[in-house]
C-alpha cells in the first residue's frame, strides 16, 4: 500500500467516477482502475462496488477513505514541515438543509483555518440528496431534521445506508415572514391566520415525499403554495408577497438581515429534532470535528 495510491482512492471517491479521477490525477482511467483493483486486492476488502451506474463506496470502502483520509493528511503535514513543499489543497464539504447556523459554522470553520489553499464545499441541498452525500463520502457532514412524523422513516434510511444521527438542538414550531407582514403584530401564530398567505417551502425534486419534506406539517394543504430550491429566493418571495414559511425559527440577522422576522407558531405536538448525521464506518477529518465543535458553539449562540 502506497501513499499515491491512497491519493488515488480518496480522489476516486470524491468523484464517483473512475473515468473523471483519472483526468483529474493526468492518468489513463485503465491505470487508475488497475490501481484500485491492486490495492483492492492487497488489503482484501473491495473500497468501490461497480455497477452500469457507476461506483458506489462500500461499507468497508468508507471506514478505510476515512483512515486514508487522515494519512494523506497527515503526509501532506509532514511534507510541508520538514521538505518545504507547498502545502496541499485540503478538501471538505458538508450537506445542509437550509439553516443560516451551518453556514454561521462554516464561516467559522473557514476562519479558523485561515490558509491559503483549500477546497471546501457547503451544499444547501436536498434531504434525500444530503443522505446521499454523507452515505457516499462526498460529505463528511450532514446537517437535517427529524420530528414525530418523518423520524420512522428517516432513521430507517440512515442505518439502511450505515449513518448515524445526533440532535444538535431541538426548536419549537415557528413561521418566518417579512417584517412587513400583517402578521407581526400577532405574539403568535396560528394555522386559520396563515390561510390567505402563500406558503413558501424548499422543493425536494424527485424525492418530493412529504417525509423528506424540510417543513413541519408537510402534509397539510394550502390555498396557495410555492416551492422553491434556495434560501435567497424563499425570504425574497416572502417579503415581496407578503409569504411565510414553517421552520425552526432559528435565523442569523448577521446573515440574513433585519427583514425576516420569527413568529412562533401555536399547534401542539410539533416540534423540530435538528441534528447533524455522519458515517457509521468513517473516520472524521480533523475538519469535520473542527465543524461539528463550530455547530455546537453557532447553535448555542442563536
Amino acid at each position: 500500500m502506497t501513499l499515491q495510491q491512497l491519493k488515488y482512492a480518496i480522489t476516486v471517491a470524491d468523484n464517483q467516477s473512475m473515468n473523471e479521477a483519472a483526468k483529474e490525477l493526468f492518468i489513463s482511467q485503465p491505470s487508475l482502475s488497475n490501481a484500485m483493483k491492486e490495492l483492492e486486492k492487497e488489503i482484501g476488502i473491495s473500497i468501490f462496488t461497480r455497477s452500469n451506474k457507476g461506483i458506489t463506496i462500500s461499507s468497508d470502502g468508507a471506514e478505510f477513505l476515512g483512515y486514508a483520509r487522515q494519512v494523506v493528511e497527515q503526509a501532506s503535514l509532514l511534507e510541508e514541515k520538514y521538505l518545504g513543499k507547498s502545502p496541499a489543497k485540503i478538501k471538505f464539504s458538508v450537506s445542509t438543509q437550509h439553516y443560516s447556523f451551518a453556514v454561521n459554522a462554516f464561516v467559522d470553520l473557514i476562519s479558523a483555518y485561515d490558509a491559503e489553499h483549500y477546497d471546501f464545499m457547503l451544499r444547501e441541498t436536498r434531504t434525500y440528496e444530503i443522505i446521499e452525500d454523507v452515505k457516499n463520502l462526498t460529505s463528511e457532514v450532514g446537517i437535517l431534521y427529524l420530528n414525530e412524523f418523518n423520524r420512522k422513516v428517516i432513521l430507517k434510511m440512515l442505518k439502511e445506508n450505515n449513518l448515524e444521527f445526533q440532535e444538535l438542538f431541538t426548536a419549537e414550531p415557528h413561521v418566518f415572514v417579512g417584517r412587513n407582514n400583517p402578521l407581526v403584530t400577532k405574539k403568535k401564530i396560528t394555522l386559520e391566520d396563515l390561510e390567505d398567505y402563500p406558503c413558501l417551502s424548499f422543493e425536494q425534486g424527485d424525492y418530493n415525499s412529504f417525509y423528506f419534506a424540510e417543513e413541519i406539517l408537510s402534509t397539510l394543504p394550502h390555498k396557495k403554495s410555492i416551492k422553491v430550491s434556495d434560501r435567497a429566493t424563499l425570504f425574497n418571495l416572502l417579503i415581496g408577497l407578503n409569504g411565510y414559511t414553517l421552520c425552526s425559527g432559528v435565523i442569523s440577522e448577521e446573515l440574513n438581515g433585519k427583514d425576516i422576522i420569527a413568529l412562533p407558531l401555536d399547534v401542539e405536538g410539533e416540534q423540530m429534532c435538528i441534528g447533524y448525521v455522519t458515517h457509521k464506518n468513517a473516520t472524521l477529518s480533523r475538519f469535520g470535528e473542527m465543524y461539528i465543535e463550530k455547530l455546537k458553539a453557532a447553535v448555542a449562540m442563536e
